[in-house]
């Protein structure tokens, strides 16, 4: 690695969002050298994941503008701050979006992967002080997004937010566990812990729905069941492991859930609900079996959304509902058993890319995620 540029300003190539909703645009920013606990990392590539575009689209907080938007990715670490140890210039990393101190007491149990020093939000700026590392040429603030913000040649990340990987292992399958992919494996290996002849239900088949029936088909479940909207959805899904569709508009007057029962015979073993709606939360607790089944929410809903249950049914019931943020995987152990596993040839990740594209055309990459014609999009930042 070149060190020369360690300590001192970079000038490079960047896609940045302007306004809501407005096509980014690619022009040279300014980004500082790292800080005490940072790393600067040269991003060599990023897929766009669904969040990117959410929160792109949004107007008012938690959307700030402008913006580099960008969370799953790979690069090389370019330089290091002071008090970083971990990792050194030239490693190659997976920055996640997840923090994992390794100092703080959730961190060091194995029962949780959620940071009680550096708690998870959705805020514009680096993650330990609320100040930018980006600026444009003409001296303006860029806002950062979940403490990645890889739409650029060059980002600075928390130490906390860093996972050093196998160089050998490609980058563009190596970025896709930054977010989507590890969120829906992750919650089918270890929140839901599938068991092999199990029976599991997905509510959506978007990426994290079709990684949660991949991590169903590693465990080998016997009926993986996808409930979508969209068609063509079954033919895509039979490519991870899906046996079975239920397109919820064609359900006639019954529940979704009804139609699960009866194809179930009582319910499914466990039910994921990967969109992000209440009323899905709720037909996904209703379809899975009573005694022991379990619902696993892993689609993020709006802001105050709230869950309803009767004391009578939450007790009588014998189910489970649980959230899985991050499919419960601890970013710097787990994420290096699931590149194992690529390795391996267990895990298929190369089914889950669909386009690649320069970053000079990241529009066309979010153009085809809005349009549904993609799982997950590479974008090359020197392409």
């Amino acid at each position: 690695m070149d060190t020369k540029t360690a300590g001192r300003p970079i000038r490079c190539k960047a896609a940045v969002a302007r306004k809501a909703g407005e096509p980014l645009v690619i022009e040279e920013i300014i980004v500082a050298p790292p800080k005490s606990g940072e790393v600067r990392v040269r991003i060599i590539c990023s897929s766009l994941c669904h969040s990117d575009v959410t929160f792109w689209e949004l107007k008012d907080p938690p959307g700030y503008f402008p913006r580099i938007f960008g969370h799953e990715s790979y690069g090389i670490i370019e330089s290091i701050g002071e008090d970083v140890h971990d990792v050194a210039e030239g490693d190659t990393v997976v920055p996640i979006f997840l923090p994992d101190c390794g100092e703080c007491n959730t961190c060091k149990s194995p029962k949780s992967n959620i940071c009680s020093k550096l708690p998870f939000k959705v805020g514009p700026w680096m993650h330990r002080e609320e100040t930018s590392r980006f600026t444009d040429l003409k001296g303006e603030t860029i806002y950062h997004f979940l403490f990645i913000s890889s739409f650029s040649q060059y980002t600075v990340v928390d130490v906390a937010h860093i996972v050093k990987v196998d160089p050998q292992i490609p980058p563009d399958r190596a970025c896709l566990l930054s977010c989507g992919v590890s969120t829906g494996v992750g919650a089918a290996l270890k929140t839901a812990d599938v068991e092999t002849g199990s029976t599991v239900a997905i509510f959506g088949l978007g990426v994290i729905g079709l990684a949660v029936a991949e991590g169903a088909r590693l465990r080998g479940a016997k009926r993986i069941i996808g409930v979508d909207v969209n068609e063509d959805k079954h033919e895509v899904g039979k490519k991870f492991g899906l046996t079975d569709f239920v397109n919820s508009r064609n359900c006639g007057d019954k529940p979704v859930s009804q139609v699960i029962m009866e194809m179930t015979d009582g319910g499914a073993d466990y039910c994921f609900e990967c969109v992000g709606m209440a009323s899905l939360v709720h037909e996904a607790y209703a379809c899975c079996r009573m005694g022991w089944g379990k619902t696993i929410v892993v689609g993020v809903d709006k802001p105050g959304a709230l869950l309803s249950f009767t004391s009578y049914e939450v007790l009588h019931h014998g189910k489970t509902l649980v959230g899985s943020l991050f499919g419960n995987l601890k970013p710097k152990s787990d994420i290096q058993l699931l590149l194992k596993r690529y390795m391996d040839k267990e895990l298929e990740l190369d089914k889950f890319v669909t386009h690649e594209v320069s970053l000079e055309d990241i529009n066309k990459a979010f153009e085809l995620l809005k349009e549904g014609k993609s799982l997950r999009c590479v974008i090359w930042m020197d392409k």
